[in-house]
């Protein structure tokens, strides 16, 4: 495995030497980086340690002028190994760098004295007092500090040591892990043999250098992230969108058919060079959008419409920041939460760190963490209160990704949820059932023409989602259907046919229909009420009720017939379906695991699942089943199960 470690301190202190000197690699690759003795753009080296284990070095510029450039090599380390020169001590570039390494809120690293050659042991000792005061106000306080010479050798083995153990700070458990199956932090191996990639961890490379090798193609490379990375993965470029293939890895000038996180090489099929450059990333995550407005946590508030330079990952851009009305909310201790808006897309996806730095006054260099990479919009952001933002950076920095999820959904009121449905907060949901319930409350002893349609009922339903959160009519249309669904498997309401009526009251029979004839199919229906029901036959001759009645009651959709004999009453049959799609969508569901959830048999499962792998609202995979493409999303209010008044 790698951690991958940055560099950072003044210009002409040592850093590239410093590199040269433990691990026989020179960073500045660039003809005028070795013309004129100075870093101009990021350089890379690495170091293989006595355990198998590697370290991964990305050697940063130190002139003022180069900061954006810094920035593109210290927004994917993991560790810095801070350089101060012991004959001038700690310099301009040396503090402003402190302030960007703490803005991005790096807590593990190292300093290095270097150039010990030219100095006794008192200025030593005078330059050690004076960094572990800087230290001490900085998330890095309390790193070790130690004296080296790239000349003459004096204190290098010493460094190997302390990165070592820097290494197992930051990745604890490193050592002769060099098999263990990648996870979303830099402690993921990168032997050939880690676990492959997939949807729960997926990985992502924020490109820092695209160039092109004869017979090959484009090649770009960067810091990889999240999962292992297997040959021949589709990735998504963003932003941009399309689709790229990782036709070849390298790691260290090596070829590997898969790698985890660290610096990697990869040779891109399907992609046009106009579209790659520095600050875009490939990935997998579905998390990670290009985005031109983000909800951010600040470590300290900045002025509203404060315009500024944003530093994220590898990529920069111009913005403005946005503290006026709904977003001047106040977080704890000394933070902010605002908008900030871009003059470009970026990629970017919650719990990202990113770096603001304006030209003069006050505060020049903020840290901030991406709560949000689509905040709220029109009627939504009246929901954009200081407690559901609270909550919102509470969970993404320290609930992981399904209780961020849940606050963002609070936040929002309504989402995009899997397979192209829509999901719905509780509030929302309650509020809009109230409004269908009001509606159809007036019409329990009216006559059947005169009882709601199922159109109007959703068109209503749609009015009422509106007037709370921000949909598209298509998207609001398929969230009142899926509610309106769920009202019906939930026992709330009943529907006979196209015509919908609240629980508990009398169905009314189609003009004509023999009197006899409804109680049989009343009858019928509430045989078939059950998870476990009897065949259909059975059922049938114990109701009383003829082949007509069973005709008619499926006509007008009060029962739902699986099979031959297979049949359930409607609201029944709906409970089992919301069931069925509820456990999906927190595993993959077996017949097996469907069977115990419903306490029926296998015979009663597989036709249930036939019947939802059928209609889309599932689909089968070698693991088990799925939400499907058809799946309604609308979130069931907490503390209900499907089925339940």
């Amino acid at each position: 495995m790698t951690v991958v470690v940055g560099t950072a301190g003044h210009i002409d202190h040592g850093k590239t030497a410093l590199l040269r000197a433990r691990t026989g690699i020179d960073a500045d690759r660039l003809p005028e980086e070795r013309r004129r003795g100075m870093t101009i753009d990021v350089g890379y080296a690495h170091l293989g340690l006595p355990d198998g284990t590697e370290l991964d070095f990305v050697d940063v510029p130190g002139h003022d002028r180069l900061v954006g450039n810094m920035l593109v090599g210290a927004g994917e380390i993991d560790a810095v190994m801070l350089v101060i020169a012991a004959d001038d001590g700690p310099r301009a570039q040396t503090l402003e760098h402190l302030e960007l390494l703490d803005a991005l809120g790096l807590n593990h690293g190292i300093a290095v004295i270097t150039k010990a050659d030219l100095a006794d042991a008192a200025r030593i000792a005078q330059v050690r007092d004076d960094v572990d005061r800087l230290l001490a106000g900085t998330a890095l306080a309390g790193s070790p500090v130690l004296a080296v010479s790239s000349v003459d050798g004096r204190g290098i083995d010493a460094l190997r040591a302390d990165l070592v153990e820097l290494r197992d700070r930051v990745a604890p458990g490193a050592a002769g892990s060099a098999d263990r199956p990648g996870a979303n932090t830099p402690r993921t191996a990168r032997a050939a043999g880690a676990a492959t990639t997939s949807d729960s961890n997926p990985s992502r490379l924020a490109i820092d250098r695209v160039f092109t090798v004869k017979g090959r193609g484009l090649v770009v490379t960067g810091t990889l992230r999240g999962g292992p990375l297997a040959r021949n993965t589709t990735l998504r470029l963003v932003p941009g969108g399309g689709s790229v293939r990782a036709r070849e890895l390298q790691v260290h000038g090596r070829a590997v058919e898969q790698t985890g996180p660290g610096r990697t090489a990869i040779n891109l099929a399907g992609a046009e060079a106009a579209e790659l450059h520095r600050g875009a990333v490939l990935t997998n995550d579905p998390a990670v959008m290009a985005t031109d407005r983000l909800l951010v946590r600040l470590t300290r508030p900045m002025p509203d419409r404060t315009r500024v330079r944003v530093h994220l990952g590898t990529a920069s851009a111009d913005g403005a920041i946005g503290r006026a009305g709904r977003d001047a909310i106040d977080l704890p201790g000394a933070a902010a939460a605002a908008i900030l808006r871009l003059a470009l897309p970026i990629a970017a996806a919650p719990g990202d760190r990113l770096v603001l730095r304006r030209a003069s006054g006050p505060d020049r260099v903020v840290g901030g963490v991406v709560l949000d990479v689509a905040p709220p919009r029109g009627i939504s952001r009246r929901r954009q209160s200081g407690e559901r933002v609270r909550r919102l950076a509470e969970a993404i920095d320290t609930g992981g990704p399904t209780s961020a999820a849940v606050a963002r959904l609070d936040l929002h009121g309504a989402l995009s949820g899997p397979a192209g449905g829509i999901v719905l907060a509780d509030d929302v949901i309650e509020a809009v059932t109230s409004d269908v319930l009001a509606a159809l409350e007036g019409d329990r002893s009216g006559a059947d023409e005169a009882r709601p349609g199922l159109g109007a009922v959703r068109a209503r339903a749609v009015r009422a989602l509106r007037r709370v959160v921000t949909l598209r009519r298509d998207d609001a249309n398929v969230a009142a259907a899926a509610l309106i669904e769920r009202l019906v498997a939930g026992g709330r309401l009943v529907r006979d046919g196209e015509r919908l009526r609240l629980a508990g009251t009398d169905p009314i029979a189609p003009a004509g229909t023999d009197p006899g004839l409804a109680l049989a199919m009343d009858r019928l229906e509430r045989a078939l009420a059950v998870a476990g029901p009897p065949p259909l036959a059975e059922a049938a001759k114990m109701a009383v009720c003829p082949a007509a009645g069973i005709r008619e009651l499926e006509r007008t959709g009060r029962i739902v017939v699986l099979d031959v004999d297979l049949a359930y009453s409607t609201s029944t049959y709906r409970a089992l379906e919301a069931q069925a799609l509820d456990l999906a969508s927190r595993a993959p569901l077996t017949p097996a695991a469907l069977r115990d959830a419903t306490g029926t048999s296998r015979k009663y499962v597989m036709a249930i699942l036939a019947d939802l792998d059928r209609r889309g609202i599932l689909r089968r995979t070698e693991g088990g089943h799925l939400p499907g493409p058809r799946a309604p999303a609308v979130r069931i209010p907490s503390g209900t199960a499907p089925g339940d008044p």
